[in-house]
């Protein structure tokens, strides 16, 4: 087990809101350290998403019809699915940075410092969200002369809603990362067999009312289902029920997230 040597006074039971917000922009800007030294990762990562719009979204539009999509345009409807794809794929793999931290020992160097344990994880899955808000920003600029159209407020407040779902999300990763240790083969396996079935059953890249009966029923109680129902509605300039059910479904992640997250930590860490 790592030992964890926090000095008398310091612990995590002393440190009050404001030590939190502190300890996780410190996590927040360590590991944003990397990215901003190597800007063209981010401007890399944007070719993924311009691939699926440009391909994908065509064939879609060709292959179920304008009344699936409510109305929207193509763009309109699958734009919102691509950004929600870009965050669950980014925060679910924040745990792969902390493997090599173990193995390399560096984690145990962290836990050594007063850092609240709650920071560690938030601090890393905001660092997974920041690039998304100028993702999601760049790509809907960027489709704009092909017929998308562009609030920027509702936008905003899309990827905002993003983040809290991300913090949950990221804080499961990490436990995940803790649990599998040094075996990264079980760290990956769990990821990938869970990620998929859930962007499917959320109807991200086909609408779900295209599927069977039985897919319809499975994606009620998918999270990632509201979510992305919420941004296509934020996305298309409307704020409504749709809204609300993909905040309370972030806020549930994020909430579930860090408690997992943080009873992992303090069982590794005793």
């Amino acid at each position: 087990m790592i030992e964890q040597s926090i000095a008398p006074g310091v612990g995590l039971q002393e440190r009050g809101p404001r030590s939190v917000v502190t300890d996780t922009w410190f996590v927040f800007w360590r590991e944003m350290l990397l990215p901003l030294r190597d800007p063209f990762s981010l401007i890399f990562s944007l070719i993924q998403p311009l691939v699926f719009l440009g391909l994908f979204g065509p064939l879609l539009g060709s292959a179920v019809g304008a009344p699936a999509f409510g109305g929207q345009s193509t763009l309109q409807w699958f734009l919102p699915g691509v950004v929600v794809m870009i965050a669950l794929f980014g925060t679910s793999m924040t745990g792969s940075n902390l493997q090599y931290e173990l193995m390399t020992g560096s984690y145990e160097r962290i836990l050594a410092t007063p850092l609240s344990r709650s920071s560690l994880m938030i601090g890393r899955a905001l660092k997974e969200w920041a690039p998304l808000v100028l993702q999601g920003l760049l790509i809907s600029v960027v489709c704009i002369p092909f017929g998308f159209v562009f609030y920027p407020m509702h936008v905003v407040l899309g990827l905002v809603i993003l983040g809290i779902f991300g913090i949950g999300l990221g804080a499961l990763s990490y436990a995940l990362a803790l649990v599998s240790q040094n075996k990264e083969w079980i760290f990956w396996g769990v990821q990938q067999t869970l990620l998929f079935p859930l962007m499917i059953l959320s109807g991200i890249m086909l609408p779900i009312e295209a599927g069977p009966g039985w897919m319809k029923v499975a994606s009620l109680f998918n999270p990632l289902t509201y979510l992305v129902n919420a941004e296509r509605e934020l996305f298309a300039g409307r704020i409504g029920v749709d809204t609300l059910w993909g905040l309370v479904a972030a806020v549930v992640t994020a909430a579930v997230g860090l408690a997992v997250g943080i009873r992992t930590i303090s069982r590794n860490t005793n």
